[in-house]
Formats: structure tokens, sequence, C-alpha cells
């Protein structure tokens, strides 16, 4: 039987979410011939579930310090070169609604279907081809061309651009396939790990603060110098919210991990707030709930003995109290794991890419993009901004 003969194109694209659609547009409108070839039958599914369903598709602040990164300056020429503003006058153009939340995020008034919708529209405007569900069974390279076995049959083309994603959300179609094309070309990989994760907590502080599930409260959280000021909240496994999410990105799980660092009365002297309430008669957990949530100001203070009046502790436990208050030390029993991790740290190693480009070095016409590479952005938009800047210099090189 004679082999089946490959389509032919210019680029083909691996992966149909954020970051692959927007390389396959930028490529297409160049005028190159695009495939883009996904194996989920849903299109741009991690799109659709993000921000509660309305996209937080970028932060108008975004920039290289809102990265982790082995190499914390790879990102700096993608986002320079592709910036939330460029992003938000395609959003304009297609005449989406959005609006500011908090802290420079920008959402869509309506449906994150819309940016999905945007961006197909995008591709199928630059005349994008499709295959989809479709699953790629191999990829091999020579002379210079890429050949890329599907289930709908072979295609070869100059440029691959793997834009595959992470682990997160395996329920939604997320493989390590990016990981393993990438050392099948000799390229490294930083180990995955969940990220923008709730953190668990051990059985014994579960037993002290497991019945708080769903009590929040404004926090500073801090680990390995980095610092949030924003909600946690307790549930029925440990912690979540978004100051907490944003520290997991940066605690290390293992015998020897940092604690996460809990500022209960952020911007708060916390030693002159008590000693403001030194001769009171009430207990130390009624005065801790003018700041903080009832529940969380008793459970805390029955955790640490302190379920007393204010007068009769000691100028030394009031002392300890300030202390752990503004410095309360945590250790997380480990992440909540890849089902409920928004993002993945780590990825393709970016020594082996071009920061321009995201062209792998030793192989030319190989580009990696989005979340699959060793880039991680913080809550709020900024993963979103790496795919859209990383697509986009894909796309204008491939």
């Amino acid at each position: 039987m004679a082999r089946e003969a490959p389509a032919q194109f210019d680029v083909v694209v691996i992966g149909a979410g954020a970051a692959g659609m927007m390389c396959a547009a930028t490529a297409g409108a160049r005028g190159r011939r695009v495939l883009l070839v996904d194996h989920y039958p849903k299109l741009g599914e991690k799109i659709r579930i993000s921000g509660g369903g309305r996209c937080n598709f970028t932060n108008l602040g975004a920039s290289p310090a809102n990265y982790l990164s082995a190499n914390p300056h790879f990102c700096r020429s993608a986002l320079a070169r592709y910036t939330p503003r460029h992003f938000i006058s395609l959003v304009e153009r297609h005449r989406i609604a959005y609006h500011e939340k908090t802290l420079g995020q920008l959402f869509c008034d309506g449906s994150a279907t819309q940016v999905i919708a945007m961006l197909k529209a995008e591709c199928d405007a630059a005349r994008v081809a499709w295959r989809m569900p479709c699953e790629v069974r191999g990829v091999a390279h020579g002379d210079g061309r890429f050949r890329v076995d599907t289930a709908g049959g072979p295609v070869v083309a100059s440029s691959l651009v793997v834009a595959t994603g992470g682990l997160t959300v395996p329920k939604i179609g997320a493989t390590p396939f990016g990981y393993r094309l990438a050392e099948q070309f000799g390229l490294a990989v930083a180990p995955p790990k969940p990220a923008l994760v709730p953190l668990g907590l051990a059985p014994e502080a579960l037993a002290r603060y497991g019945d708080l599930s769903g009590v929040s409260a404004e926090v500073a959280a801090s680990c390995r110098g980095a610092s949030f000021r924003e909600a946690a909240l307790f549930t029925h496994r440990g912690l979540s919210g978004p100051a907490i999410l944003q520290v997991s990105s940066y605690w290390q799980d293992g015998p020897a991990a940092d604690p996460i660092h809990l500022d209960l009365l952020p911007g708060t002297d916390a030693r002159a707030f008590l000693a403001g309430h030194r001769r009171a008669r009430a207990q130390l957990a009624t005065i801790l709930a003018e700041r903080l949530p009832r529940r969380l100001a008793h459970a805390w203070c029955d955790a640490h003995g302190l379920a007393k009046p204010m007068a009769e502790l000691s100028d030394r436990a009031l002392d300890e109290a300030a202390r752990d208050l503004s410095d309360w030390r945590i250790h997380p029993s480990g992440t909540l794991g890849w089902n409920k991790a928004e993002v993945t740290l780590g990825g393709v190693d970016t020594r082996g890419l071009s920061s321009k480009t995201m062209e792998a070095a030793a192989v030319p016409g190989l580009f990696f993009v989005g979340e699959v590479v060793d880039v991680t952005g913080w809550l709020g938009g900024y993963n979103f901004q790496w795919a859209w800047a990383s697509g986009h210099a894909a796309g204008e090189a491939a």
C-alpha cells in the first residue's frame, strides 16, 4: 500500500489554546499557510473556565517582575513587543465590553466565550486551517522540515509551534505531550509543578481550623521574599484565596520547605493595637474580632492558648500574640494538585529558546509558546498576557 502523501503547510501549531490561536492568527496574517491541531473536542476550554467564566484576559500592570522562571529576564522581549494595550485594542476592535476589577485585572463584561470567538475569528480571517479534535501521533524532523503524523493524516511544514500548555486541569485535556516533544528534540525541561494552587494543612492544623471553611480575611501572605496583600480563604482542606494562590508559586514542598507567613493585621502595628486595649475586660478574641472575622479570631486565640480576657494576659503573652498576629507561620502539608491548580510552574527550559522568537536554538523552525515554557505569571491576567505575547512573538517569526 502506498504511503499517504502529507499535506503541505508553512506552519503547524499544536495546541489551540490562548497562545496557539494567537500564534496561528499572527502567522496566518503574514500570509503563511497555517494548520492548527488540537486533540481536545472543545475549543479554548481553559479560556472558557477562566476568571469565573469571564476571562481575566490581561493585567494593565504586566511586567517581567510579575513572572517566575529559572531565567527571569527571558520574558522581557516578548512582553515589551506585545503589551496589554495591544491585546486591549484587539478586544475593542471586536467590540467586547470589559471592565477593570482590582489591581489592574481586566475581565469581559459578558462571557469568556467572547474571547474564544474573537481568537477563532482572527484565525479564520487569516485562513488558518483546523484539525480538531485530532490526535498528534508523532513528530519527525529532517531536511529542514517537520513531519507531523496526525489522526487525520500526515502533514509537513518548515515551522512547528508547540502550544500544548501545562499539566493543570487534566480533565479538560492537559497532557505532558509538549514536554516529551521538547525532550525528543534535546531540550531540557524544568520539572513541572502545580502553581497558583490551594495549599493543604496537616491533620493537627485542620483539627484547629477546619471548621473555618468559607471564612475569608485580608492578609499579607509571604514566602521566599515574595509578599501579597489580598484575601486568604479557609477551606475544609486548608487555605485558598488570592493571597494563598499567589504565594503557592513560591512555596516549595519537601522536608526543608519554608513556611508560609501570614500577617493577619496588615498595615497595623499589632503591638500598638493590643496595647491600646491592655486593660480591657473583654476577651482577646473579642478585641481581634474588630479586625478579623469573629470565627477566625476565636479559633486563632484558642489554638494559641490566648482564650482569656485582655487584663489577664501577661505582657509577655501579649508580645507573643502581637508577633504571631504579624507573622503567623504555617507549614502546608502540600498543594491540592493539578486539578485545583490554575497554571504550571516549570516547563521547557528557556535557555534553549530565543527570547525574541521562542525558537529552539538547536532546532531551527521549532518554537515553544505559552504555558509549556518555563515562564509562570502571578494570578490576575498575567498568564494570559504571556500567552498573547509569546504566541505573537512566534507567529511573527514562524
